[in-house]
């Protein structure tokens, strides 16, 4: 009888093991033999970073690690993208993404990996070009993901369809895939899953947030036109330099006086161009804005205040019938909010806790950048998404910045630079260990 207990203890000190094995000691051995391969890939895509539908270079070379991990690769997908699938039989299929493309940035963060690239913005200028928003910590944890994965393939049962999106930054690319058949062409997932850095959480560290985590992202071009002519004799013009500026401080108070408080909402002018020289009232002023929010209400609200007003103080200063502005919104670079469906959050919280920590796994603030990764849930409401966070600064950086010290670079600073460990194996960890996780055993 003794002998009997002992054997059953014996089997359950095991299968307690085994189950903490499997909820992430397990991956540990895996991953640490990719760490430096993904170091040296991380570092290649920072020093040879490509803008928005320029990304031909990097996703060959990320295609190429796919397949080398045996994954089958479909090329030119929505422009430069690629989907990379595996199947393990009969399963749910989760789709991982990451995004392939930089910013127009001249990076100055001193690196010895620091990009020096250059290229053409579109508009025929040439720009210094910089992986500022962290997707090269994206494709190298994306890529360790696949290869830890597919190590795994005993381990699950489904589809994995890993996807490099292009053009993200231009909120484009995920149209562009999915108009090219990412969801008819290749198995539709049943979860969606993508990281981003963050540039304020300490690295090792998994951020979350169920619900809007991310903000409809609106481009406007709005070109305030009057009647131009000498600077001496402004009686005989209707300046809309003037008309620009009013229309500017007018748009203040949409946000503050218009939109209700419990609803967030940003409308930031970035640039106002307009002129050639000191004295001559020119016939236009070209104002460029970014408008933020959440709710689809509120998003049509904004817009049509900004008309509204604008046209309105246009009338005011005496601007002649026909010469209102003319308000111009972006349709092909709008980006919903991302939603993180919250049963999928919930669902992956414990995975992660009792794979890093409960005080690894931190809620976060919702923000009102744009992600166009909302796409692949809005394309089907029936797919659940999931966009966490993974942090990518020094504990100490962290702490002399919230102490009062140096302030961090935000993402799409010139200054961001990732601290590159424990980074890249917190980001794959969690990747893999939320795929696990979701596809059938």
């Amino acid at each position: 009888m003794k002998r009997q207990m002992k054997v059953v203890f014996l089997i359950l000190v095991f299968l307690i093991l085994a189950a903490a094995a499997r909820a992430g000691d397990s991956l540990d051995p895996l991953i640490a033999p990719e760490l430096a391969s993904l170091e040296a890939l991380y570092k290649h895509l920072h020093a040879n970073p490509e803008l928005s539908h320029q990304e031909k270079a990097t996703a060959e070379r990320l295609s190429a690690e796919l397949q080398q991990a045996g994954y089958a690769v479909t090329r030119g997908i929505g422009g430069h993208g690629f989907v990379a699938l595996m199947k393990t039989g009969p399963g749910p299929t989760v789709l991982l993404r990451t995004d392939l493309d930089a910013l127009p940035v001249v990076e100055k963060t001193g690196l010895p990996y620091a990009s020096k690239a250059r290229a053409s913005s579109g508009q025929g200028a040439e720009t210094g070009v910089m992986h500022a928003c962290g997707h090269d910590v994206h494709m190298a944890c994306f890529t360790g993901a696949a290869r830890v994965l597919a190590k795994l393939r005993d381990r699950w049962k489904g589809a994995l369809v890993m996807i490099g999106q292009p053009a993200e930054e231009r909120g484009t690319g995920a149209v562009a895939m999915l108009k090219d058949g990412l969801f008819t062409r290749f198995p539709r997932p049943d979860y969606a899953l993508a990281l981003h850095t963050d540039a304020a959480l300490e690295a090792g560290k998994i951020g979350y947030r169920e619900g809007f985590v991310m903000a409809n992202v609106d481009t406007v071009d709005l070109a305030v036109r009057g009647v131009g002519g000498h600077g001496a004799y402004p009686h005989a013009t209707r300046d809309p330099v003037v008309i620009a500026a009013q229309i500017i401080l007018a748009l203040q108070t949409i946000v503050s006086r218009e939109v209700r408080p419990i609803d967030a909402a940003v409308v930031t002018v970035g640039s106002i161009h307009g002129g050639s020289k000191h004295n001559i009232i020119p016939d236009q002023v070209d104002l460029q804005l970014t408008v933020r929010s959440y709710s689809e209400q509120t998003r049509e609200q904004i817009l049509a205040a900004i008309r509204r007003i604008s046209t309105g103080v246009a009338r005011a200063a005496g601007v002649p019938p026909g010469r209102e502005p003319e308000m111009k919104v972006a349709s092909d670079e709008f980006t919903p909010a991302t939603y993180n469906d919250p049963a999928l959050v919930k669902r992956l919280l414990p995975v992660w806790k009792q794979l890093l920590g409960e005080a690894q796994v931190v809620e976060r603030d919702p923000e009102m950048g744009g992600e166009d990764f909302s796409r692949y849930g809005r394309e089907d409401p029936r797919i659940p998404i999931f966009l966490f966070r993974v942090g990518t600064v020094a504990p100490e950086r962290v702490a002399e910045a919230r102490g009062g010290g140096r302030p961090l670079p935000s993402l799409h600073s010139a200054l961001y630079g990732p601290a590159i460990h424990p980074t890249l194996a917190t980001g794959v960890k969690a990747m893999v260990a939320a795929a696990l996780e979701l596809l059938g055993k």
